[in-house]
């Protein structure tokens, strides 16, 4: 199937998605041409879901930076917390940048289908982020207690907490999935932003990429909705937005 083709079908629900392999590309050219550093000057740190799909549809060219040092669990929230983020922290080069990557993923089929993808080898769809698509089941059924966050399961804990807080938005949703994706995104989001403010960086520059990474059929790829594309000069502490960036 022609790209165009794919991102008609995704863009049904993402209308600013372009392919994943697309914003690696256009990432990689941003630090080549406006921040002059080379890719293997930049340390990557993802913070998506642990599933086995992300690994099969992450790009190659992400094999130029450093890393992947992996921050996330389920739905890519950043369970490795501050401690996680200082790790890698000090492992960037010094005249280099530190390049954030994360966000919630979510399943788009090749006939349009939210919240399932075909996977490699598998006779029927199967659920994408079965996690979020889970606490969303919970959430529905008034199975989630406020503040109930287990040893035995504190990830899968944590994302249902996220959704009851925002419960009445994502069930008066047309599309409650899609909002459940919205509402951990933003958590994500907030998080990361958090843990950036709290940690000390001996490099240049940090690179903040938030987005919605978006997983199709093993024959489709995956695809990338970016919601922040922010660079922090850590010299001045000036942050920089360079959506428009990824648009042209």
């Amino acid at each position: 199937m022609k790209k165009r083709l794919k991102l008609d079908i995704i863009h049904a629900w993402y209308p600013k998605a372009i392919t994943t392999i697309d914003s690696v590309n256009k990432i990689i050219d941003f630090v080549e041409e406006k921040l002059d550093l080379e890719p293997k000057q930049v340390m990557l740190a993802d913070s998506i879901c642990s599933d086995d799909v992300n690994s099969i549809q992450y790009p190659a060219r992400t094999q130029e930076f450093l890393g992947p040092f992996k921050m996330g669990g389920l739905d890519g929230f950043p369970f490795t917390g501050l401690t996680g983020m200082g790790a890698f922290a000090s492992h960037v080069p010094d005249d280099g940048a530190v390049f954030i990557y994360y966000g919630p993923h979510i399943g788009i089929t090749k006939d349009g289908t939210i919240g399932e993808i075909h996977r490699f080898g598998q006779s029927k769809n199967s659920g994408c982020c079965g996690a979020a698509k889970g606490a969303l089941g919970k959430l529905m059924s008034n199975q989630i207690t406020a503040g109930n966050i287990t040893e035995l399961d504190y990830q899968m804990n944590t994302i249902e907490q996220i959704l009851l807080s925002e419960k009445d938005r994502i069930l008066s949703a047309s599309t409650p999935l899609f909002e459940a994706t919205e509402v951990i995104y933003e958590a994500i989001d907030k998080r990361i932003n958090e843990l950036v403010g709290k940690t000390k960086y001996n490099c240049k520059y940090v690179i903040l990429v938030g987005a919605i990474l978006i997983n199709s059929d093993s024959d489709m790829g995956s695809f990338t909705e970016v919601r922040r594309f922010d660079v922090i000069d850590l010299s001045t502490k000036a942050r920089h937005n360079n959506l428009a960036y990824l648009a042209t």
